[in-house]
């Protein structure tokens, strides 16, 4: 993996993009180049071995200025000749005709209005969508042909499209999580650089709540040694209930090829005397030791009933009380499920 900087006093051209339109910066989004393609296609399908409890994915973005040191996407970047580090914050590809496509392929016939998941790969509410506005279109195109969606996203900027939200969630089953696992600002600024803060996150939880939608959060990943402690996981549990969240999944950070590079070269920088327990906690591989997730997976239990809050990311509208509340008969991300791009 390439991760040497480079001054992007240029746009530079991707090779190989199908649809690329023009590579373009702006002062506004400094050390930022967005690659402008005309997508052939909006819907994803999942495959069916995914354990996903979705079918289809919306991905208006390509990259992400999150920039999330341990953001399992990365590795995708590798696939259009760019590194997963630098490259993954700073380039990324906006597909500008997507609510159009989107729209066309929704209103087809064989179209079954099947479950459509966004925030499943990479942010469809950083900073780009200030500039773009993709997502108002995609939210009608679904809406109005009548198939059920969620979001998962980091974003504030989603507090944009809350009344379109309100209205779509009359005509369908609206789903709304946000991610937040790291509750210090310090550490956060750190490991999700490109994010709002943590507080601005759990206002926003309350926004969503308080306007009548659901909101599960994906308390993904818990970082070893720096997020886990029973401090840690009181204060974040304990914000969440305080903020309505209709339902949270926890689970132990994955390091995937791309994902894992970039993160033990942040951890090095940062936390040299971790590096030795995260070699031996992952063992070269993506996941925590089983003994460490099953002592993680008892932890989140205590606070998560210490707080009141419900197992799995429960945020589909039409089961949602009033901020604060949890119906039994939610339908829910099974806990057991602890990949982090579900919702």
């Amino acid at each position: 993996m390439t991760t040497t900087a480079r001054t992007l006093s240029e746009p530079e051209p991707l090779v190989p993009l199908a649809g690329l339109v023009r590579s373009v910066q702006t002062p506004d989004f400094a050390g930022i180049t967005f690659h402008e393609v005309l997508a052939k296609s909006a819907l994803n399908r999942v495959p069916k071995t995914s354990g996903m409890p979705f079918s289809w994915t919306v991905n208006p973005y390509r990259g992400c200025s999150h920039a999330c040191v341990y953001c399992f996407a990365r590795k995708t970047h590798s696939y259009l000749n760019l590194d997963t580090g630098l490259d993954f914050d700073s380039q990324v590809v906006v597909k500008t005709n997507v609510g159009d496509v989107l729209g066309r392929e929704v209103s087809k016939a064989s179209w079954a209005r099947e479950h459509v998941a966004m925030g499943t790969n990479t942010d469809p509410y950083q900073r780009a969508e200030g500039r773009y506005r993709l997502m108002p279109d995609i939210i009608r195109a679904l809406a109005d042909s009548g198939t059920p969606f969620s979001i998962l996203t980091k974003g504030t900027l989603l507090s944009r499209d809350i009344p379109l939200l309100k209205r779509a969630g009359t005509q369908v089953s609206v789903g709304m999580g946000i991610s937040l696992a790291v509750l210090d600002p310090d550490l956060a600024h750190a490991v999700e650089p490109g994010t709002p803060t943590p507080r601005a996150r759990v206002d926003l939880i309350t926004r969503l709540r308080n306007a009548g939608l659901p909101c599960g959060v994906m308390a993904m990943p818990i970082l070893p040694w720096l997020t886990d402690s029973d401090e840690a996981l009181d204060a974040l549990f304990g914000a969440l209930a305080a903020a309505g969240a209709t339902g949270v999944s926890a689970g132990a950070l994955h390091l995937r090829p791309g994902a894992r590079e970039w993160y033990l070269e942040w951890l090095a920088k940062t936390h040299p005397t971790l590096i030795g327990r995260y070699r031996r906690l992952y063992r070269g591989g993506t996941y925590a030791s089983s003994e460490y997730r099953a002592w993680l997976s008892e932890r989140v239990r205590v606070h998560r009933r210490r707080h009141g809050l419900s197992a799995g990311a429960r945020f589909f509208r039409e089961d949602a009380g009033a901020p604060g509340t949890a119906r039994p008969d939610q339908r829910t991300v099974p806990e057991a499920v602890t990949e982090p791009t579900l919702f």
